[in-house]
């Protein structure tokens, strides 16, 4: 076993960037890392003094999340990151995954809070690791096991490719007139009243249903199976129509419903495209994802009285005629 501050120097940010005050770029040199959880934890890039970067070849750790990632490039921060910097010879992006693996695992059972992960607790967490006889870390194994583990996953990839008949890798002339198309796109500002009439849905409770008693989607504010829990039976006046956008009033979940279904908590939201013409699925999902793009960074648990609250909230996506073009060459 080893203590997370014996192979690490446990370091605060040369400067904090608030995400408030700084101009987040989609394109640029310097990543912008945050405590999210995905995107390497990469929210954009942002353009300020060369003074407070912060070096690569590093691990970015969110002190109230547990996020953890290998940062390659120099980088800014924002708030409650911490940086680890190996006191050891030989780090890099390979062997970062493995010490990582082992990271999570020692932090997964604290509970989620800036308390949990103060320094002092980062760095007497203990690691699992391979030694070699005399106890030092085996890091020869390390670099060849996760060699391995790459080369198995490329593997299982390329016969996965040839059984479905996915080895051609080149781009149909409509694919890549899609991505020229998209390349180009300019998207407007738009009042999301505007551009879809908002409504609450009904309140069903889980305790009032009966899973699997029927045909018809009774959805939550999952991430999970688009958002559908169960199918049920039920009171018709509960039922609402589909073709339309459905948000997790409480998490901002943003997913395409189909087909009418019923739903759990009246702070769930359904957003009817006022453009009936152009109602579609397709549309519809580029439209929700336009959504999470422009509002998923701003706003999360509470969408649904903020949007009651601001009706007239700006959400970003291109003119509808470019749509079409777009999504004519991918169907």
């Amino acid at each position: 076993m080893f203590k997370l501050g014996d192979l690490f120097e446990i370091s605060t940010p040369k400067k904090r960037f608030d995400a408030n005050k700084v101009n987040i770029l989609k394109s640029g040199v310097y990543p912008y890392i945050v405590r999210t959880g995905s995107c390497n934890g990469q929210k954009g890039f942002i353009n300020e003094s060369e003074d407070y970067l912060n070096e690569g070849n590093t691990i970015s750790f969110g002190q109230d999340t547990a996020t953890m990632f290998y940062q390659e490039k120099p980088y800014f921060t924002g708030d409650k990151i911490k940086i680890l910097t190996a006191k050891f010879d030989g780090f890099n992006k390979y062997n970062a995954w493995f010490f990582m693996s082992s990271m999570k695992k020692g932090f997964y059972s604290f509970s989620w809070g800036t308390s949990s992960f103060s320094v002092d607790i980062i760095k007497e967490q203990k690691l699992n690791l391979p030694v070699i006889n005399d106890g030092l870390i085996d890091f020869g194994f390390i670099n060849y096991f996760v060699a391995e583990l790459g080369a198995e996953r490329i593997a299982e990839l390329e016969v996965y490719l040839a059984v479905a008949g996915l080895k051609d890798y080149n781009l149909t002339q409509n694919e890549q007139q899609a991505l020229d198309i998209y390349n180009d796109l300019i998207f407007d500002e738009f009042k999301i009243v505007d551009v879809f009439d908002i409504k609450n849905t009904a309140n069903i409770l889980s305790s009032d249903v009966k899973e699997n008693s029927g045909n018809t989607p009774y959805l939550c504010a999952s991430s999970e199976n688009n958002g559908v829990k169960t199918y049920i039976s039920y009171d018709k006046k509960y039922l609402e129509k589909g073709n339309c956008i459905f948000i997790g009033g409480k998490t901002f979940v943003v997913s395409y419903q189909e087909n009418d279904f019923y739903s759990n908590d009246s702070h769930n939201l359904i957003l009817y495209l006022r453009n009936k013409s152009a109602r579609n699925k397709f549309v519809q999902f580029f439209l929700s994802s336009c959504i999470n793009k422009s509002l998923g960074g701003k706003y999360s648990w509470g969408i649904v009285s903020v949007i009651k609250k601001y009706r007239m909230i700006d959400f970003y996506y291109p003119p509808g005629v470019i749509i079409r073009t777009f999504l004519t060459c991918l169907i």
